[in-house]
């Protein structure tokens, strides 16, 4: 698919059809969601897959789903039919900035900045660009901190190793969407500053906005 259009055409979905998503399909979608930019290529970011209708079940259970439901939402994580945790390792960047070619003056690189959620986040992207590219659609939904652990508890996810999301991949189902999209898109001016924070705005027109 053309850049622009997948960029475009990609939003949160939020419920799926039951059927399942081909092997070959999601090992492209997590290929690619591998190939992100990552800090000194430590690439501390991995995914947990689950599939499994009873493991789904137990995830959307932790996530709180029943209490979705009565918000008047239909089923989300239980019924679609792939789940990927993304995770981060704080640890393996760490420990990769501490090797002889990362080590400047001796001393280890401080992170004003934690990059392992920056490249964190570029996985993300590429994971809900590429299931768009697939056909598919995708969803991310963030856990409150006693989900975080327990979903962390159920997969064996290791110490070292933070859940920073799931997200749900498969065939869209129509839902209900968002009250937050009545927000609509900023302006490209609104969040373009040019020279400085403080400089005077222009138009910027954008063919197709």
């Amino acid at each position: 698919m053309e850049f622009e259009k997948l960029v475009r055409q990609r939003r949160m979905v939020r419920r799926f059809s039951p059927e399942p998503v081909a092997e070959q399909r999601l090992a492209r979608i997590l290929d690619l969601a591998r190939r992100g930019p990552s800090a000194g290529y430590t690439q501390g970011q991995s995914f947990v897959v689950v599939t499994d209708a009873s493991r789904r079940a137990e995830i959307a259970r932790i996530a709180k789903e029943p209490s979705y439901r009565e918000r008047g939402f239909d089923p989300w994580l239980s019924e679609a039919p792939v789940h990927v945790v993304l995770c981060v390792s704080e640890q393996a960047y760490r420990e990769r900035y501490r090797e002889p070619d990362k080590l400047r003056a001796g001393s280890e690189r401080q992170w004003p900045v934690p990059h392992w959620y920056v490249d964190g986040g570029c996985a993300l992207m590429l994971l809900l660009l590429a299931a768009v590219d697939e056909g598919l659609g995708a969803g991310f939904l963030d856990l409150d901190a006693e989900g975080y652990r327990r979903l962390k508890d159920y997969l064996g996810i290791p110490d070292e190793v933070e859940p920073v999301g799931l997200v749900t991949i498969g065939v869209p189902a129509p839902d209900r969407r968002s009250g937050s999209l009545a927000r609509g898109r900023k302006p490209l001016e609104q969040v373009v500053h040019r020279e400085s924070w403080g400089a005077s705005r222009r138009r910027l027109d954008v063919p197709g906005d």
